[in-house]
């Protein structure tokens, strides 16, 4: 039994017998990851997300975050140190340094309030650098920026700009240390060299740790001469205090750095968003001035069909 579909493919050969067959052409086959409907695939997806990355948020957030840690962590082990030898060898007595350990003590606590602090503001500056980044890329789009945006920006600006100052002063703070520990070890090295070179005795060389301010001029002993301060600069507490007081204080300056970083950041950001805005803005009137326009239009086409 020959059905109708198959009747009427008949009819189209025996009518068209003559013409040309039908050819069929190469698709080429399509390449990289877009699927035949357009969508885009993964690789297309990744390079637009990496396109919305603030890089420069980035790395000053890394550097702000190392600069922290090194200051932080480096600083607490070197502080506990310095007391160690203050006690041992320049302050036998409690009460002449409990106040300078009181200090000490004080400030490891506000050292951990600081890596609390910038980790959290570390985190919410790269965040309003992603949102910035954001409506940059989005800027002739559906994008709005708000007042409460651009003025939460701005606040950004002031204080990453106050925490920059208070920041040169840790970094000059942190050089004080630095100081005290490098005039201790160039004198142990002259002392080191007199005994080499025997023109005289090193027991007329010393270091009174009293005239830097940190401990009274009543305490015992105060001070180290000869081959007791060089013991002392060969202990390991002094060894390890010293570097890492350096170590601390690179981390200071790089956290101010990264805080210069951001604030050169902030301020294009803001500068940014102010321009989206005022583009919101005309594009808020031009659509108006649009719609104004079709109404009236309307409203002529009105007349006119009533007229007529």
């Amino acid at each position: 039994v020959i059905t109708r579909p198959e009747m009427e493919i008949g009819r189209y050969h025996w009518m068209y017998r003559s013409s040309r067959p039908h050819r069929y052409h190469h698709v080429p086959a399509l390449r990289g990851n877009v699927s035949p409907l357009g969508i885009q695939g993964c690789f297309e997806c990744c390079i637009k997300c990496l396109g919305g990355v603030p890089y420069a948020s980035l790395v000053a957030t890394i550097l702000c975050f190392s600069g922290v840690a090194l200051f932080c962590g480096c600083g607490h082990v070197a502080l506990t140190g310095t007391v160690s030898i203050l006690e041992q060898h320049f302050s036998t007595t409690a009460s002449d340094h409990a106040l300078l350990s009181e200090v000490i003590q004080l400030m490891q606590y506000v050292i951990y309030g600081i890596a609390s602090f910038f980790f959290l503001y570390g985190i919410i500056l790269l965040a309003e650098g992603f949102y910035t980044t954001s409506a940059v890329k989005e800027l002739h789009g559906e994008f709005k920026t708000t007042a409460c945006g651009r003025c939460i920006s701005g606040m950004f600006v002031f204080l990453t700009y106050v925490l920059g100052v208070a920041w040169l002063g840790v970094f000059g703070f942190s050089a004080v240390p630095v100081f005290m520990f490098y005039n201790i070890w160039s004198t142990c090295e002259v002392i080191k060299s007199l005994q080499t070179n025997m023109t005289i005795p090193g027991d007329q060389i010393c270091v009174d740790i009293r005239q830097y301010g940190i401990i009274p001029w009543n305490a015992v002993p105060g001070k180290a001469c000869g081959p007791i301060l060089e013991n002392i600069c060969n202990t390991n507490e002094f060894y390890m205090s010293y570097h890492l007081f350096i170590v601390a204080c690179a981390g200071a300056g790089a956290t101010v750095i990264a805080l210069i970083h951001f604030l050169m950041i902030l301020s294009s950001n803001w500068a940014y968003l102010k321009d989206a805005s005022k583009m919101q803005a005309y594009q808020d009137i031009k659509a108006k001035e649009e719609q104004e326009l079709q109404d009236i239009q309307s409203r002529s086409k009105e007349q006119l069909n009533s007229y007529t």
